[in-house]
């Protein structure tokens, strides 16, 4: 489990928006580890921003798999996202924290050949970074594309949305207006 960046001063207890990363943040092309096949889905910087500036603090939440299948590695995967959080930062905008699960029961790879409490549906890399992050439960969520995303979110206990394409933005928006009253701020 990676965090980037961290601040090891957050007395704030804030609202978090979880976000899936693969088929919410970017395109869903199966095992995603190489910079230039990066392509974000629509409005999803702008996603970010606005999550930010109604007072979420907004994590990455992810599966890797791929880690414990030996088709790339962790550095890899680090790469990405500080590639994706470039993006984000030149659109004024960031990522709170990256956190991934590299494991897998049926892996390749002995040392990630697990099943641990933090690959989803279960809800460890949440409740790792609500350890770590003052968090708000009663006014956090979880965005994914899958139905383990949910699990994991109600084990979590915070709401959980399934995304299936279109405007980020929009999705996001209309979670923040409909069900948190403007959010955290």
């Amino acid at each position: 489990m990676t965090l980037v960046p961290s601040n090891d001063f957050l007395p704030e207890e804030k609202p978090a928006a979880f976000l899936d990363r693969d088929g919410v943040l970017n395109q869903d092309i199966g095992y995603l580890h190489e910079t230039e096949r990066l392509v974000w889905m629509p409005q999803a910087v702008e996603a970010v921003a606005y999550l930010q500036a109604k007072g979420y603090r907004v994590f990455v939440v992810s599966n890797q798999s791929g880690i414990a299948r030996g088709f790339y590695s962790e550095t890899e995967v680090d790469a990405l996202h500080e590639t994706m959080q470039g993006v984000l930062h030149r659109a004024g905008t960031r990522i709170d924290a990256f956190v991934y699960c590299p494991h897998h029961p049926e892996g390749i790879i002995e040392r990630y050949r697990v099943d641990c409490s933090c690959r989803k549906p279960h809800a460890g890399m949440l409740l790792g970074l609500m350890e770590r992050f003052p968090t708000s439960r009663r006014d956090s969520f979880l965005v994914g594309d899958r139905e383990t995303d949910l699990a994991a979110a109600a084990a979590a206990d915070v709401r959980g949305y399934l995304y299936s394409g279109g405007s980020l933005l929009d999705f996001v928006m209309g979670i923040v207006e409909r069900d948190y009253t403007g959010g955290g701020a």
